[in-house]
């Protein structure tokens, strides 16, 4: 089965051709600053990025010929996980997305490509998979709810591998899953549904290399209003400039760790804060599946981490077991997902159904 691969990121479009779950071909087309420019918005950016893909493949002499197209999914109207057909519903809702990025242009993409050579086309777990249990979703202040925003595809994929690797099924599990990447996420998985997660990208749960994560309310209400700073600015404080960026000027957990053992105090205290509050992140999962944990998949770049692994590990392996599963294959993800809906391992989601 050759399933073909699109995960269009900010600056980059990456593309992989697969046999079943075998990686045959991998291509990070780079889109410069200068090229990106000649944009108002995402949207304008599809042409300029379908005819690079095009163009890769044609370097490749690899031709338009595929048995399935799977692309990442894009920030669409929150919608339980899984595999999904691309229709004309999930089109619309990305071409006049509410948020911004590259990654809408991907279902756009692989739908053009397949009705060209005539084969299915899916997504599979975008970031806004919503499947809180509905007590998750309320704070102590009516006008805010609590949002679903995580690493879905990766947190899905390794959940469904490890459960493999069980001899069962994602559905049969409790799983905790720690994302640890440039965001930090930690789910709880019931059963096949995330019924819990910190919103990884602007605001909730640990603080991680890029973000700031929970924040004392009083004290961050009283920055926002300190005249200082503009709201752009305080949006950055929370994604983007925040966390190890805020408190050591570098998102490059590796050279954090070799300071800190070199003896730089500061640097291991921050880091040993950060893995903290992942801990607490973990705790509070475990009492959201009313402590019936059966794994706990760390995952994600920060994963590699012998150093962080170990420090996040002494902290929660009372808990359930603690597996390693580290980094974070998007590119493989999508092909597992495209894989298991061809052969009927996955079942297959209609978006927008009601």
């Amino acid at each position: 089965m050759k399933i073909f691969v699109i995960n269009p990121g900010s600056t980059s479009t990456k593309i992989a051709l697969y046999e079943d779950e075998k990686s045959l071909w991998v291509e990070n087309i780079h889109h410069t600053a200068e090229e990106l420019s000649l944009y108002t918005c995402v949207n304008e950016q599809y042409h300029f990025r379908k005819q690079s893909v095009l163009q890769a493949l044609a370097n490749a002499s690899i031709p338009l010929a595929f048995d399935a197209i799977i692309a990442r999914g894009g920030l669409l109207h929150p919608t339980p996980g899984g595999v999904y057909s691309i229709n004309e519903r999930m089109k619309y809702d990305l071409l006049h997305a509410r948020m911004e990025h590259a990654c809408n242009l991907g279902a756009l993409l692989a739908d053009e490509f397949s009705k060209e050579i005539k084969c299915p086309a899916f997504i599979a777990d975008p970031e806004v998979v919503d499947e809180f249990q509905e007590k998750s979703r309320l704070t102590g202040l009516p006008e805010i709810e609590r949002i679903s925003i995580f690493h879905a595809l990766n947190s899905k994929a390794v959940s469904r591998k490890y459960a493999l690797s069980r001899g069962c099924v994602y559905e049969d599990l409790n799983l905790i899953v720690v994302h640890l990447g440039g965001g930090i996420s930690v789910g709880a998985h019931r059963k096949g549904c995330v019924i819990d997660v910190n919103n990884a990208l602007n605001g909730e749960g640990p603080f991680s290399p890029e973000r700031a994560g929970t924040l004392p309310a009083d004290q961050f209400a009283e920055l926002c209003f300190s005249g200082k700073y503009t709201l752009k600015e305080i949006k950055k404080m929370l994604n983007g400039k925040g966390g190890l960026i805020a408190h050591l000027g570098t998102n490059h957990v590796p050279a954090i760790i070799r300071k800190a053992q070199n003896g730089d105090k500061h640097c291991a205290l921050v880091l040993e804060a950060m893995i903290y509050t992942v801990a607490k992140q973990v705790g509070a999962m475990h009492v959201a599946l009313c402590g019936k944990t059966d794994g706990i998949i760390l995952t994600g770049g920060i994963a590699h981490s012998d150093y962080c692994v170990k420090m996040l590990s002494e902290q929660i392996d009372y808990l359930a077991p603690v597996v390693l599963m580290p980094g974070e294959d998007e590119m493989g993800s999508l092909a597992f997902n495209a894989l298991g809906a061809m052969n009927g391992s996955l079942p297959l989601q209609e978006y927008g159904k009601s």
